[in-house]
């Protein structure tokens, strides 16, 4: 009898896996349902990677990664930046060093940067707004991903020349989430990308899969806020334990269960850009690939160079950080060739939004 209720519980999650094929919807109870079935794993990658391809074709989108502060003023449990870990050495890039490595990443052909640092005010609006300015001008386009600010900041930003803007809401469980953020608000946290969406920006979120207490229940609100935000780029990662940090000794997430959380995104959000995350790579040493032939179709190889790569220390394992920003880009790109794909040579912007004009 029991093998007939698993037969049942089968069927059942590969008609939902159909429904949101066609719909691209999907109730709480179903995503939790296609969460905890191990057995139709393969069928939803397989669908996730036919919806990339109908909707977004066979290009990947590659953005610099440049992380240029690894100081932040926030003291979330989870990561190895956290102000209170005195085992970092702490770094700060110098203009002259950011704009060195965005135009080398310009000459290998990047046509987004990404400026990724912790919360350090250090970079004020004025410092910020004259580096975008500066890399703007290089013909690229940009994305943020520096935190919480105002909204005169984030209006600061676009208006000189930012596009894109990566806040990731890591859980919707709002106990959760200021649980693992101590003095950080979760209102807050949606109050920057309603902000952003109000000025303009594409939105990026994302959520951390693993973290203690987290619940399957929780994934399927995470997805159906990222739904209800119609978020423009989303990643999703799972948590690598920093021994660092006060959670050095919890169990982590599951690389399986985060590809699965990436393929319900790329369902109910078919048009999206999604990140093959590097922390799957750390987890598996083929994890990106397998991320673009399960739902993903961007991938962000890192442009900092020197030591910074190692200092920049989110979680431990972290991949290619002896590897120079030129070798990055050679190897990325003959993974994605090999996988039949092709490198795109845009900035992709959402394929159903209005791609905003970069002035070169």
């Amino acid at each position: 009898m029991q093998n007939i209720d698993l037969s049942n519980e089968h069927i059942y999650n590969l008609k939902l896996i159909d429904k949101a094929k066609e719909t691209h919807e999907l109730t709480k109870d179903e995503l939790i349902s296609i969460l905890k079935d191990g057995s139709i794993n393969e069928a939803l990658f397989n669908v996730a990677d036919e919806t990339r391809q109908k909707y977004l074709g066979d290009f990947v989108h590659l953005r610099g990664l440049l992380e240029f502060t690894n100081i932040c003023k926030r003291n979330c449990l989870y990561c190895g930046l956290r102000r209170d870990n005195k085992n970092i050495k702490r770094y700060r890039l110098s203009y002259e060093e950011i704009m060195d490595f965005a135009k080398k990443a310009v000459s290998y052909g990047y046509k987004t940067i990404v400026l990724q640092g912790g919360e350090d005010d250090y970079f004020t609006v004025e410092r910020m707004t004259k580096i975008i300015k500066d890399i703007k001008a290089l013909g690229v386009a940009i994305t943020l991903s520096i935190g919480e600010r105002s909204f005169e900041e984030y209006k600061a930003f676009k208006e000189a020349g930012a596009d894109r803007y990566l806040i990731r809401i890591e859980t919707t469980d709002k106990k959760l989430y200021e649980d693992m953020d101590p003095g950080m608000s979760h209102e807050e946290r949606k109050r920057c990308l309603k902000d952003l969406r109000d000025l303009g920006y594409e939105v990026g979120s994302g959520a951390l899969l693993g973290l203690p207490g987290q619940t399957i229940e929780s994934l399927a609100d995470d997805i159906l806020f990222f739904k209800d935000l119609d978020a423009d780029m989303l990643g999703i990662g799972p948590f690598i334990p920093n021994e660092d940090t006060p959670l050095k000794n919890a169990d982590g997430g599951d690389f399986d269960l985060a590809l699965k959380m990436m393929a319900l995104v790329r369902l109910v959000l078919p048009d999206i850009n999604i990140p093959a995350t590097t922390a799957m790579e750390t987890l598996n040493k083929n994890g990106r690939v397998i991320a673009l032939q399960c739902g993903a179709n961007v991938v962000m190889p890192n442009i900092t160079e020197g030591e910074y790569r190692a200092l920049y220390a989110l979680y431990p394992g972290k991949i290619c950080i002896s590897d120079t920003p030129a070798h990055c880009r050679g190897c990325i790109t003959g993974k994605v060739i090999k996988l039949g794909r092709k490198i795109s040579d845009g900035p992709g912007f959402r394929a159903n939004g209005i791609a905003p004009k970069i002035k070169a």
